[in-house]
């Protein structure tokens, strides 16, 4: 295959950090090429240089063989490069259709032959197999269509190479499968693609080529068909990954921490609602939510920590019935919440590492003084340097903005803050997404040390992996309801699997 790219002894310095040092890599034609590194590795870094949002300190690249300086995104577009990003780049309130030809190459002025341009996108459309509805708002579509749009849009701009920034963390393994074929035609017709990833079944089942960073250095490139998922962990990590075996136990006999009984929310909807919904989470136990995502489990998550208030049933608390349906409520009855969208519901993107990780703390003794009048910026600075050593979170300083931090290192202050507050009850939805290996590691222990301390923990993830690792018992939604309830112990696969579709 020839070279379509190559980034030549890039660096990327941030006054006195170095994101990226001395990084090498080539993308040939017609090949997937994914980026695996741990959080904070600098791939993120590195492909924002190469859509030209950032420019090396050092270094060069070469698209064709010849040397480019990418100036802007624009300049990237040009040149034939697209992205994906995790977190997707649409205008919400626009048609698909609208979408796709922002910025359109073949505008003539403010007008656009949208006769034609249509056809080329149904035409594009067709011929790689990305399912669209184009005149749909981007709030009447699924994540997948969501993502196909992005995808769509690069291809119709003119992309060659195209970058895929975790792209199955928001999507359902029947999304993913669909994705993965759209990768497979899309280098069958010499297209090349780099995929970042943190989940080591897909960059094994994808990749022709796998290079590794670690620390903003690349320790190696290797033929995908010449290794496996326990070399690419120790490249990633640096050492080799030790996985704790978690003993699964029986908590009938503890007491209860959280309770739905005969709970009722829209439950007319199959896909946002529940109905019906009993279940218990003793404490010393994790409970797992097991079903395809969109079965009502992101409002289960909601009710269970007063986001939402239930239209029948009831909720209990350590024993006693919730009347008042707050959040601010639960969190002082010891309710810690890591919720699924980070950006939108975990964190507040313009104040500093330090001020989210004691949001929900900001009138403690610890760190204000006269019950949250004047804040304790040495103490909270303080706890904060010390946390971050805990999880691991990859930044300059504690002091600076968390949207500056990679999505990983965001979750882990999320993590941080909601284990650390000592809850009775922590709701976890999806608390290992867009994770690595490394850091997905450090949160199951971390689970574990709330559950032997006597928190019980409420497990959503569309991981099924992971709901059968760590879960003590097992709850299966279907359509909003409950199909089944199982032991984590020796957990029956097969059954389970069966009541996830509603069988």
């Amino acid at each position: 295959m020839s070279e379509l790219l190559r980034m030549s002894h890039i660096s990327k310095r941030f006054k006195n950090f170095y994101a990226n040092t001395d990084v090498n890599i080539t993308v040939n034609r017609g090949e997937v090429l994914t980026l695996l590194g741990e959080n904070g590795a600098g791939k993120s870094t590195l492909m924002n240089i190469l859509i030209g949002l950032y420019q090396p300190t050092e270094g060069q690249i070469f698209l064709n063989g010849e040397a480019v300086k990418i100036s802007n995104p624009g300049h990237a577009v040009e040149l034939g490069i697209g992205m994906v990003h995790q977190h997707f780049m649409l205008v919400e309130a626009m048609t698909v259709f609208d979408n796709i030809i922002l910025g359109d190459k073949h505008a003539k002025g403010v007008f656009v032959d949208k006769k034609a341009r249509r056809s080329e996108i149904e035409a594009l459309s067709a011929q790689y197999g990305l399912e669209v509805q184009l005149d749909k708002r981007i709030t009447e579509i699924s994540v997948g269509e969501q993502q196909r749009t992005e995808i769509l849009k690069a291809l119709y701009h003119g992309a060659d190479l195209l970058i895929l920034d975790e792209p199955s963390a928001a999507l359902t393994d029947i999304e993913v499968e669909g994705l993965f074929a759209i990768m497979r035609k899309l280098v069958s017709e010499g297209k090349s693609i780099i995929f970042i990833s943190h989940k080591m079944r897909e960059v094994l089942s994808i990749s022709d080529r796998i290079t590794v960073l670690r620390h903003g250095e690349v320790v190696g490139t290797v033929n995908c068909s010449e290794t496996n998922a326990q070399e690419l962990a120790a490249m990633m990590i640096g050492h080799e990954l030790v996985v704790k075996q978690h003993e699964k136990r029986n908590c009938e006999d503890k007491p209860v921490v959280a309770e739905l009984e005969c709970v009722d929310f829209n439950k007319n909807s199959k896909h946002s609602g529940v109905s019906g919904m009993s279940f218990k989470i003793h404490s010393g136990e994790i409970v797992g939510i097991a079903g395809v995502d969109g079965n009502g489990q992101t409002q289960i998550a909601q009710l269970i920590t007063g986001c939402i208030a239930p239209q029948s049933g009831e909720i209990d608390l350590k024993g006693k019935q919730v009347g008042l349906f707050d959040p601010y409520g639960f969190i002082m009855q010891g309710v810690s919440h890591i919720p699924e969208d980070r950006n939108r519901q975990g964190l507040v993107g313009n104040m500093t590492i330090a001020e989210n990780m004691i949001l929900k703390a900001s009138d403690s003794h610890l760190f204000s003084y006269g019950h949250g009048l004047l804040l304790n910026k040495k103490s909270i600075h303080e706890y904060a340097e010390g946390v971050s050593q805990i999880y691991d979170i990859r930044c300059t300083s504690v002091d600076q903005n968390v949207r500056s931090l990679s999505g990983g290192n965001q979750q882990k202050v999320i993590l941080a803050r909601e284990i650390e507050s000592m809850p009775d009850l922590i709701v976890a939805a999806h608390p290992t997404r867009g994770l690595d290996i490394g850091a997905t590691n450090m949160v199951h222990e971390k689970m574990i040390e709330a559950r032997e301390r006597g928190a019980g923990v409420l497990l959503i993830s569309a991981d099924f992996d992971e709901i059968l690792e760590m879960s003590d018992r097992i709850v299966v939604v279907f359509e909003g309801k409950i199909m089944g309830v199982f032991s984590g112990i020796n957990p029956p696969i097969d059954e389970i699997s069966l009541a996830m579709t509603g069988k």
